[in-house]
């Protein structure tokens, strides 16, 4: 949970360059890679990643634009990737000018269970990084190059001239 505005917008800029570094790899053809047959794409986590900013945030009464429906799911990677970016964005914005540090306490109802502010934003980052995982998976499975988040991905090991560790 968060105790002050700034505390968040430090770690919100971090994991925001993180997602779209994961995002900006994604071509039109990797949206279509299914978990399995009949679950979410790639392309519909990609979307629900970018979408909950705005359901999720909304919540409180936090004002702000952007897509708040998770259906249909662009067919363009690209698309997806510039509407996260932007949404990044504007969330940090609204965070910064609609609420204070002493905000972050008050409690809401948000989707059945009381939550602070600050902790509503512990979990939205928190839920970005659980779905950035799944993506990172299925970029495996259709066969693009994943991005190193908290350390190095097998491919970046060999760029710094290292071995990547044994399997």
């Amino acid at each position: 949970m968060f105790q002050n505005v700034e505390g968040f917008l430090q770690m919100w800029k971090y994991e925001v360059m993180e997602t779209q570094k994961v995002l900006d790899v994604l071509t039109d053809q990797s949206l279509q890679q299914e978990i399995a047959p009949g679950h979410w794409s790639l392309g519909r986590v990609a979307w629900h990643i970018t979408t909950a900013i705005k359901v999720m945030g909304s919540q409180t009464g936090l004002q702000f634009d952007g897509p708040d429906k998770d259906f249909p799911v662009p067919e363009s990677a690209t698309y997806i990737a510039d509407q996260y970016r932007k949404m990044g964005e504007l969330f940090a914005d609204a965070v910064n000018t609609q609420w204070t540090d002493s905000t972050l306490s008050e409690v809401h109802n948000v989707f059945g269970r009381d939550m602070s502010n600050g902790a509503l934003l512990m979990f939205i980052i928190h839920h970005q990084i659980h779905h950035r995982g799944q993506l990172t998976v299925l970029m495996r499975q259709a066969g693009l190059t994943v991005p190193g988040v908290y350390g190095p991905s097998k491919e970046e090991w060999s760029k710094m001239g290292m071995e990547p560790p044994k399997m």
